[in-house]
């Protein structure tokens, strides 16, 4: 079975990470193959034949969403490494192979005070970054200004506080 990389409009900016012709072909039998997916980003892949069963060994690392019996969604969720297997209508294996979640790198810039780690993505200003491992309250408080900037994209508006109810 050979991956086809799939990359459409908006979704391409999601799709990150090497070719999968390195992937191979599985024929007759599954091979595990190694692919790399980047914590919080998309990878689509497409399938000649089509999924019956989606296995994944380790939900807390990657997610999986079957899109339609021929193309498969992986998502890093966290690092480490779990595999999927993807088996036909008659139970044989058509992908067996071992999904890696890693960090993307690129303009990351880690600052080290003492035992406390922060994380930021400058590109070109630097801005706080969420990474597993960061300190408590940086992580914390950068979660919470993220959640606000998206429920505001959401809803036009910021929830009000119950401190301007009184």
């Amino acid at each position: 079975m050979r991956y086809k990389h799939v990359k459409t409009g908006w979704l391409s900016a999601l799709i990150i990470g090497v070719g999968l012709a390195g992937i191979g072909g599985i024929t007759s039998s599954a091979h595990a193959k190694e692919v790399s997916v980047f914590l919080d980003q998309a990878k689509v892949f497409r399938i000649e034949e089509p999924a019956g069963t989606v296995i994944l060994g380790n939900p807390a690392i990657a997610d999986v969403t079957l899109h339609d019996r021929m193309t498969i969604v992986v998502t890093g969720k966290s690092y480490g490494v779990t595999n999927l297997i993807v088996l036909n209508e008659q139970s044989e294996p058509i992908v067996d192979d071992q999904i890696v979640v890693r960090s993307l790198v690129d303009n990351m810039v880690t600052v080290q005070r003492n035992t406390n780690r922060f994380s930021y993505s400058c590109e070109p200003d630097c801005e706080p970054l969420m990474r597993v491992g960061d300190q408590k309250d940086f992580y914390e408080n950068t979660a919470k200004q993220v959640e606000m900037r998206n429920t505001l994209g959401e809803n036009g508006s910021l929830p009000r506080s119950s401190d301007e109810d009184e």
